[in-house]
Protein backbone atom coordinates (compact mmCIF):
# COMPACT_ATOMS: atom_id res chain seq x y z
CA UNK A 1 0.00 0.00 0.00
CA UNK A 2 1.36 3.45 -0.91
CA UNK A 3 1.24 6.08 1.63
CA UNK A 4 -0.13 9.57 0.40
CA UNK A 5 2.40 12.03 0.67
CA UNK A 6 1.61 14.93 3.31
CA UNK A 7 2.33 18.25 2.91
CA UNK A 8 4.30 18.73 5.82
CA UNK A 9 6.51 15.62 4.17
CA UNK A 10 10.19 16.94 3.58
CA UNK A 11 10.45 14.00 0.99
CA UNK A 12 7.35 15.99 -0.83
CA UNK A 13 8.64 19.54 -0.47
CA UNK A 14 12.24 18.57 -1.90
CA UNK A 15 10.35 16.50 -5.00
CA UNK A 16 9.68 19.35 -6.62
CA UNK A 17 13.05 20.73 -8.49
CA UNK A 18 12.27 24.79 -7.80
CA UNK A 19 12.18 24.18 -4.14
CA UNK A 20 15.67 22.08 -4.35
CA UNK A 21 16.67 25.52 -6.48
CA UNK A 22 15.40 27.65 -3.45
CA UNK A 23 17.18 25.23 -1.03
CA UNK A 24 20.22 25.36 -2.93
CA UNK A 25 19.98 29.29 -2.81
CA UNK A 26 19.39 29.45 0.92
CA UNK A 27 22.50 26.59 1.46
CA UNK A 28 24.79 29.74 2.14
CA UNK A 29 23.68 30.05 5.29
CA UNK A 30 22.67 33.78 5.24
CA UNK A 31 19.38 34.82 5.81
CA UNK A 32 17.16 36.43 2.08
CA UNK A 33 14.22 38.30 1.41
CA UNK A 34 11.86 36.71 -0.66
CA UNK A 35 12.61 39.20 -3.67
CA UNK A 36 16.71 38.81 -3.07
CA UNK A 37 15.34 34.79 -4.18
CA UNK A 38 13.19 35.83 -6.81
CA UNK A 39 16.13 37.75 -8.29
CA UNK A 40 18.61 35.11 -7.46
CA UNK A 41 15.95 32.83 -9.08
CA UNK A 42 14.42 34.62 -12.20
CA UNK A 43 11.01 33.59 -11.09
CA UNK A 44 7.58 34.88 -10.30
CA UNK A 45 7.42 36.34 -6.41
CA UNK A 46 4.15 34.44 -6.00
CA UNK A 47 5.70 31.14 -6.84
CA UNK A 48 8.83 31.57 -4.53
CA UNK A 49 6.52 32.98 -2.10
CA UNK A 50 4.52 29.60 -2.63
CA UNK A 51 7.54 27.47 -3.01
CA UNK A 52 8.97 29.08 0.49
CA UNK A 53 5.76 28.31 2.44
CA UNK A 54 5.89 24.54 1.20
CA UNK A 55 9.56 24.45 2.40
CA UNK A 56 8.79 26.04 6.08
CA UNK A 57 5.91 23.87 6.25
CA UNK A 58 8.26 20.86 6.03
CA UNK A 59 10.39 22.54 8.67
CA UNK A 60 13.39 22.96 6.01
CA UNK A 61 13.39 27.02 5.96
CA UNK A 62 12.52 29.30 8.77
CA UNK A 63 11.00 32.69 8.36
CA UNK A 64 11.87 36.01 10.46
CA UNK A 65 10.05 39.48 10.18
CA UNK A 66 12.52 42.23 10.00
CA UNK A 67 10.96 45.25 9.40
CA UNK A 68 8.44 44.94 6.47
CA UNK A 69 10.60 42.12 5.01
CA UNK A 70 9.93 38.21 5.92
CA UNK A 71 13.62 37.08 6.02
CA UNK A 72 14.55 32.91 5.47
CA UNK A 73 17.24 31.27 5.98
CA UNK A 74 17.72 26.93 5.51
CA UNK A 75 17.63 24.94 8.46
CA UNK A 76 19.69 21.69 7.65
CA UNK A 77 17.90 20.11 10.49
CA UNK A 78 14.73 19.71 8.26
CA UNK A 79 16.55 17.66 5.90
CA UNK A 80 17.80 15.16 8.57
CA UNK A 81 15.68 12.92 7.78
CA UNK A 82 16.68 13.22 4.04
CA UNK A 83 20.55 12.75 4.96
CA UNK A 84 19.13 9.69 7.58
CA UNK A 85 17.75 8.05 4.45
CA UNK A 86 20.07 8.49 2.06
CA UNK A 87 22.93 7.72 4.61
CA UNK A 88 21.77 4.14 4.27
CA UNK A 89 23.33 3.72 0.60
CA UNK A 90 26.08 5.68 1.47
CA UNK A 91 28.30 1.94 0.93
CA UNK A 92 27.49 2.08 -2.50
CA UNK A 93 28.75 5.34 -3.26
CA UNK A 94 31.46 4.39 -1.10
CA UNK A 95 32.54 0.81 -2.68
CA UNK A 96 32.15 2.28 -6.20
CA UNK A 97 34.72 5.30 -5.17
CA UNK A 98 36.89 2.79 -3.92
CA UNK A 99 36.85 0.48 -7.26
CA UNK A 100 37.27 3.66 -9.34
CA UNK A 101 40.62 4.57 -7.01
CA UNK A 102 41.52 0.68 -7.42
CA UNK A 103 41.09 0.73 -11.30
CA UNK A 104 43.18 4.25 -11.50
CA UNK A 105 45.92 3.13 -9.44
CA UNK A 106 46.17 -0.35 -11.17
CA UNK A 107 46.08 1.65 -14.93
CA UNK A 108 48.73 4.34 -13.52
CA UNK A 109 51.46 1.31 -12.48
CA UNK A 110 50.55 -0.37 -15.58
CA UNK A 111 51.64 3.19 -17.70
CA UNK A 112 54.97 3.52 -15.21
CA UNK A 113 55.40 0.04 -16.34
CA UNK A 114 55.08 0.62 -19.94
CA UNK A 115 57.21 3.44 -19.35
CA UNK A 116 59.69 1.59 -17.82
CA UNK A 117 60.10 -1.09 -20.41
CA UNK A 118 60.10 0.89 -23.31
CA UNK A 119 62.82 3.13 -21.42
CA UNK A 120 64.77 -0.41 -21.59
CA UNK A 121 64.56 -0.87 -24.61
CA UNK A 122 65.85 2.33 -26.17
CA UNK A 123 68.57 1.86 -23.81
CA UNK A 124 69.20 -1.60 -25.39
CA UNK A 125 69.09 -0.18 -28.82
Amino acid sequence: MTRKAHPTDVFSAIAEPRRREVIAVLADGQDYAVNEIVLRMKMAQPAVSKHLGALRKAGVVTAVKRGQHRMYRLDVNGLKPVHDWMKVFERYWTNQVDQIKQRAERKALEQLIRLGDDSNQKKEE
